[in-house]
């Protein structure tokens, strides 16, 4: 039995339920928790240091270096119960999808920067708020949103066969997380 499992297992049947229903969403998410702190790790350092007067470049790198840890974590973990297509057309409709996401994450702070001049009228304590809740608030909210509801769609979507079943036997209470079967849990 896994980490994950063990956690699921000792929690309240309510909360089981939920999270068992809601199983790639909470995934999703500590991908999404993750590789954000190593997005804000990459923009600040490059935004307070070399591309400091480039914010929306240093916000575009982060993101691109974000989005193929993203890549690697999803299929792997998050969504390693769907998928059927191949491994090159699953990453190309994965990048593309995260691309758009990045525009999207980066089109807060390209319009503060661009339309409303911010970086000229603020300290550097306030830019880093900014840059914050832009970037990482507005932002992400935008492109978390899209990007869930695509990958599912279209880069990992449901095959026949996959772990849904399983699932919510495991919600309702049909089936144990120790009964369940350990094959139907693979990738492909």
């Amino acid at each position: 039995m896994s980490t994950i499992d063990g956690l699921i297992a000792r929690t309240p049947a309510p909360i089981r339920r939920l999270a068992l229903r809601h199983h790639e969403l909470i995934k999703f998410a500590m991908v999404g928790g993750t590789t954000m702190v190593f997005d804000m790790a990459i923009f600040y350092s490059l935004s307070l240091t070399i591309l400091e007067q480039k914010p929306v470049i240093a916000k575009v790198i982060s993101g691109t270096l974000a989005t193929l840890l993203s890549y690697v974590l999803n299929r792997e973990w998050a969504f390693k119960n769907r998928g059927g297509r191949e491994t090159h057309h699953e990453a190309l409709l994965f990048f593309v999808i995260s691309g758009m996401g990045v525009v999207l994450q980066a089109a807060p702070l390209f319009i503060a920067n661009n339309l409303f001049d911010v970086r000229n009228h603020a300290s550097v304590a306030a830019l880093v708020v900014i840059d914050f809740i832009l970037g990482y608030v507005i932002g992400n909210v935008l492109q978390m949103v899209f990007r869930f509801w695509a990958l599912r769609k279209f880069a990992f979507p449901e095959t026949q066969g996959n772990e849904d079943t399983e699932v919510e036997a495991l919600a309702t209470g049909q089936v144990t997380i120790g009964d369940a079967d350990p094959d139907s849990l693979g990738r492909r």
